[in-house]
């Protein structure tokens, strides 16, 4: 069976979400101008903005994996980082709309304006909460296993896009049994979970642009190659970069001073690919040799 590159798994991802947005933005749109809701409507407005989330995700992870060139000798993937940081920006404005509604509404204690709506905008909120928590979880676990903050990005739009369907269900569910307070505090309480996603995905992406380092995990696994090859006496110093969804090693190691140039190029040669080999989000590795008088 054919395993797919990371940028084929991206846009198959990106492809399925554009085809359940749009079949999702159609069906909600219907149900809420024949069940005359005014919260589906919306609902169905932020379904289709997704649609262009999904095409920022698309041409951010198709410009993140091209080949590098004389004018980027170091790859371009920090471009995925600015998707996710568009799209984060687009999550705080959609999470800010939401709560702004939602407060205004509370604080003019005038809901005379607001009809009942029909069933049928009801069930599409049910539906809506299914197949975008679905399509959350299909698209994070893609971004997973890629290392993809622009696809983990979308994934959250389409957990914001599901919460804004619970905060129209608690609406429309509300206005139904006379209480259509329901709607704005929903819309309030969601507000705040997609802000605090949007803050995440934003700070997630500036760390993977200002060359943070990596986890101390990878460190340690870093370590315990290096001090497996032969003739490797020790560590003097271990640096990592995060560059975009990849990782920049630089290490100082000891090594006999007293052996060839030759052989001290071996060790480092063989560091360099057991680090390389062993850790696929490494994209290149930098050991300088140390000699040492044993």
């Amino acid at each position: 069976m054919k395993t797919l590159t990371n940028e084929q798994t991206a846009m198959k991802v990106s492809f399925v979400s554009i085809i359940w947005n749009i079949i999702l933005s159609v069906f909600k749109l219907f149900a809420g101008v024949v069940a005359h809701s005014g919260a589906m409507i919306s609902d169905a407005v932020h379904s289709a903005s997704d649609v262009l989330s999904t095409f920022i995700v698309i041409i951010g992870v198709k410009i993140a994996n091209k080949e590098s060139d004389k004018t980027h000798p170091y790859g371009h993937e920090r471009m995925e980082c600015v998707a996710a940081i568009l799209l984060s920006a687009i999550l705080f404005a959609t999470g800010l709309g939401i709560g702004y509604k939602g407060v205004i509404i509370i604080s003019s204690n005038d809901y005379s304006h607001l009809t009942v709506p029909g069933v049928l905008a009801l069930a599409a909120a049910v539906i809506s909460i299914g197949v975008k928590e679905g399509m959350y979880w299909y698209t994070r676990a893609a971004a997973k296993k890629i290392n993809s903050g622009a696809l983990m990005a979308d994934a959250w739009h389409h957990r914001s896009d599901a919460l804004s369907s619970v905060g129209s269900f608690a609406g429309i569910l509300g206005a139904r049994l006379g209480y259509p307070i329901f709607d704005p505090i929903a819309s309030v309480i969601i507000c705040i979970f997609i802000l605090k996603a949007a803050f995440e995905i934003f700070m997630d992406s500036i760390n993977k642009m200002t060359d943070k380092a990596c986890d101390d995990e990878t460190i340690e696994v870093i370590k315990s190659l290096i001090l497996k090859q032969k003739g490797v006496l020790g560590i003097d110093q271990i640096k990592t970069r995060l560059f975009g969804d990849r990782i920049y090693v630089d290490v100082e190691i000891q090594a006999d001073g007293n052996i060839s140039l030759k052989q001290a190029h071996d060790i480092a040669h063989y560091v360099h690919d057991s680090i390389e080999n062993n850790i696929p989000k490494i994209k290149h590795c930098m050991v300088h040799v140390n000699p040492v008088n044993k």
